[in-house]
């Protein structure tokens, strides 16, 4: 069990890791549980560049993802989702409004980060989210 505190715009929040099993982990965020579903690690390269009398070793990580690949569209800030434009098989467009999510007492449109298809949505009206929490899976 980890404890950690984060301060995400002013407000403190208290996360407790209670266990992680391949890539769910259980948390709890100021007393509530949740399920969390983690990306699978990054593999990693090594590169190295050799300088005069010198080589140095970097490593550089670069995402396993292939472009057609299923991408989620994840929650820039916690709040609640207060409406839900789109439906699951919807064919969006870069920049289209896909959902309306409340913060701090405004409305924040979320939007597609790519062109493609929506294949799953992950939260429904009312939902409250945490920061990076998936909303839309857009393939």
């Amino acid at each position: 069990m980890k404890n950690f505190k984060y301060t995400i715009n002013g407000i403190v929040y208290n996360v407790v890791v209670n266990s992680i099993e391949d890539t769910i982990a259980k948390v709890e965020v100021n007393g509530t549980p949740y399920k969390v579903e983690m990306n699978k690690p990054v593999k990693k390269q090594v590169v190295t560049i050799t300088r005069p009398a010198q080589a140095v070793e970097i490593p550089i990580t670069r995402p396993t993802q292939a472009a057609s690949a299923p991408c989620a569209v994840r929650s820039p800030l916690p709040g609640t989702i207060v409406d839900i434009i789109c439906k699951v098989s919807d064919t969006v467009k870069k920049g289209q409004k896909l959902m309306v999510l409340e913060a701090m007492k405004m409305e924040n449109s979320i939007n597609s980060d790519r062109d493609g298809v929506v294949k799953g949505i992950k939260v429904n009206k009312g939902d409250s989210v945490l920061e990076g929490a998936e909303l839309i899976i857009i393939e």
